[in-house]
């Protein structure tokens, strides 16, 4: 089974506008709702795929409420947690010819409702499958990744952890299956400008060397590159295609190497499922389907 954890969901609201102007009504042609957050973009591709899975976390109030409503009427297995507080998030995308992203702060989480997460993550089992995902929200202790990792250290649960500078460095020590930073984070994280296949393969095994066993770095416009746990290095160029879309294309890489890899126990066919997810939602307005997965796969 995969699990995924999401400590700060949101409805995105996403409205299409000719123009903004201020101090006056601006209307728009165009509107759409989506379940946002990088653990259920990864849950519903793994949905569209065909993978079991269940994401896990934080909900509140009545958007709470509605943001599961819509999860499981897409057929995605939930188990969160309901804060006593606040409201889940709305996050609103204002897209003219510009794009504005106005994302709010969320609910707060007691210390109570953390341990009750913990408790849940306790149940997971030899060969799952965890994918923690994304910031943590300013309520939730900075160092609940490096709980939940020592938590499961020695259960043979396989953790993937797709976050960002410090946050992910302090995860390395208890050897996640796999990290997937972009060309820019990994840049970030040793202050320098990760573009030459050279400096990403060099920092994507010093990340190795820091005790992840998979570092997966998706690179734009270049593709991807994986440095495996048996050291060799992958390569794969993206699928042609016009990219309209952005968003979840990371988590959607991520969910395409999970089921790869479930599949056939392969890294080269994880890296190419992944790749394939991660394009077709590019080329998509929104998560991909399985069908769109499929034919982008034919072309790599």
């Amino acid at each position: 089974m995969v699990y995924t954890v999401t400590l700060n969901p949101a409805l995105d609201y996403v409205v299409k506008l000719d123009g903004l102007k201020s101090n006056d009504i601006n209307r728009v042609y165009d509107e759409k709702i989506y379940c946002g957050g990088k653990g259920i973009n990864v849950s519903t591709v793994l949905t569209r795929l065909g993978v079991e899975n269940k994401a896990l976390g934080f909900v509140a109030g009545f958007t709470g409420e509605e943001l599961e409503r819509r999860l499981k009427k897409d057929g995605i297995d939930c188990s969160f947690i309901h804060l006593k507080k606040g409201r889940t998030r709305i996050n609103v995308k204002m897209i003219t010819p510009e794009r504005y992203d106005i994302n709010a702060a969320g609910p707060e989480v007691s210390e109570k409702e953390v341990e009750q997460l913990l408790k849940k993550l306790g149940d997971l089992r030899r060969g799952d499958f965890l994918v923690l995902s994304g910031s943590v929200p300013s309520t939730v202790p900075l160092d609940f990744y490096e709980r939940i990792l020592a938590q499961l250290e020695d259960k043979g649960v396989y953790t993937i952890v797709d976050a960002e500078g410090g946050l992910l460095l302090k995860t390395l020590k208890y050897r996640p299956f796999l990290i997937k930073p972009n060309h820019q984070e990994l840049g970030d994280l040793f202050a320098i400008e990760a573009e030459s296949d050279i400096e990403v393969e060099k920092y994507a095994k010093e990340l190795q060397r820091f005790g992840a066993q998979n570092v997966l770095v998706s690179r734009a416009e270049k593709g991807a590159l994986l440095v495996d746990s048996t050291n060799e290095i992958l390569k794969i160029e993206n699928a042609k295609g016009k990219a309209v879309n952005t968003t979840g294309c990371g988590d959607a890489m991520v969910a395409g190497f999970i089921a790869g890899f479930l599949k056939t126990g392969n890294y080269d066919f994880a890296l190419k499922l992944g790749t394939a997810c991660g394009c077709a939602t590019a080329f998509s307005d929104d998560l991909a389907t399985k069908a769109e997965v499929e034919k982008v796969l034919k072309a790599l």
